[in-house]
């Protein structure tokens, strides 16, 4: 009989947390019977042939609603000593940051329904992506059913708040970060909990999907392209003075970004007040199809990505990885997991973060080298294929 793996995640299915899709398709593929349990429902179209099969098995109810009321006084019943140690444990450990607070007052009653539905489904495993609300919400429910867990560390989950993270860690099976660079951290904060727990495993990418048609070199002017959320740890504004300083040079481009976020706005005015609208265009957030057909007709792929006053940064970024699957030249900051994926003048281009200047002169080198160019993304593909 094929084990059976619970998923928790924030939200599904989302279009940039494509990776997670893969992951569970790739655990379905090995026999496994995979159950997705988000604490938020999303509305968004999964173009994946094979996707239909993942969202048909998931779960969802809203954090209060008759079914979760009736979970707790199943638990209080039940095991109320572990119901109330699940709520003194998630209050206590999330106190002194006010926003995770409020969101474990969600999270405890919703976990406590799932706690039942995967008693029920006779779960084997979970797995929870993100250190944050999900890992919380399996550790209450391995409190209430002594199933075991596991958890995806990617970026903003360890480096901004992480409370409970060592707790979390030192009652998981194992722990997974996405890069070499997370597990060092997470080993610097939390020493041999860390060290025995932890593991690498690069989040995944469908090599079929992500292959290149068009051919390079084939536009009137070059064609630059950032994929991401429009938000503070992917430095648009950094993209945005570079490519100021590339029209000074009087290079013909067309920069296009693809995302949305809370920055919007900010990066609009910062567009029409370097005159840059008629050379930046802002496409929102698109399908993973129109993604595809974006970075085929693309000439270069830039992530100017920076640490936030807070300590947000990137983990391992997915569209980089997609971008060099595409065979496409690629120009990121050497922060974080990047220099893993793109080792500089071998698989791609390196920059210091919040450099518009260096941004400015790596698109030069390979506007004005393009053969060398083609040599970095067949390497850099080669790479990420492995």
């Amino acid at each position: 009989m094929a084990r059976k793996v619970a998923y928790l995640m924030s939200r599904f299915p989302k279009i940039s947390e494509i990776f997670i899709l893969y992951e569970m398709l790739a655990l379905k593929r090995l026999g496994l019977q995979i159950e997705v349990f988000p604490l938020i429902r999303e509305h968004e179209a999964v173009s994946h042939p094979e996707a239909q099969a993942i969202v048909e098995r998931m779960h969802w109810h809203p954090p209060y609603s008759r079914a979760v009321f009736a979970a707790q006084l199943y638990w209080i019943r039940r095991s109320p000593l572990a119901y109330l140690r699940a709520w003194g444990r998630a209050i206590r450990g999330n106190i002194s940051v006010p926003a995770f607070l409020l969101r474990a007052l969600l999270i405890v009653p919703q976990a406590a329904l799932y706690a039942r539905r995967m008693q029920a489904l006779d779960i084997d495993h979970m797995h929870a992506h993100w250190a944050t609300h999900p890992t919380l919400a399996a550790y209450v429910i391995h409190l209430l059913t002594d199933i075991p867990y596991s958890f995806t560390a990617h970026a903003h989950d360890i480096y901004a708040e992480r409370p409970m993270l060592e707790t979390k860690l030192r009652h998981a099976a194992f722990a997974v970060t996405i890069s070499e660079y997370n597990r060092q951290f997470l080993q610097r904060l939390y020493g041999s909990v860390a060290a025995d727990k932890t593991v690498v495993i690069h989040c995944g990418i469908d090599p079929d999907v992500f292959q290149s048609r068009a051919p390079a070199g084939h536009h009137d002017r070059l064609t630059l392209l950032c994929v991401g959320r429009l938000e503070a740890q992917k430095g648009h504004p950094y993209l945005i003075d570079a490519c100021a300083k590339l029209k000074r040079t009087g290079m013909r481009f067309c920069c296009q970004l693809v995302g949305e976020g809370k920055d919007r706005h900010r990066i609009e005015a910062r567009i029409e007040q370097l005159g840059l609208e008629a050379d930046i265009i802002l496409l929102g957030q698109q399908p993973r199809l129109r993604v595809h057909e974006l970075l085929d007709q693309t000439d270069i792929v830039i992530l100017p990505s920076v640490t936030t006053p807070n300590g947000r940064q990137e983990g391992i970024p997915v569209a980089l990885m997609e971008a060099l699957a595409m065979g496409k030249p690629c120009i990121s900051t050497a922060i974080s997991g990047i220099p893993e994926l793109i080792e500089d003048g071998r698989t791609g281009l390196l920059v210091p973060e919040r450099n518009a200047q260096a941004l400015a002169d790596a698109v030069q080198r390979l506007h004005d080298a393009p053969a060398w160019g083609q040599q970095l993304a067949l390497a850099g593909r080669e790479k990420v294929l492995r």
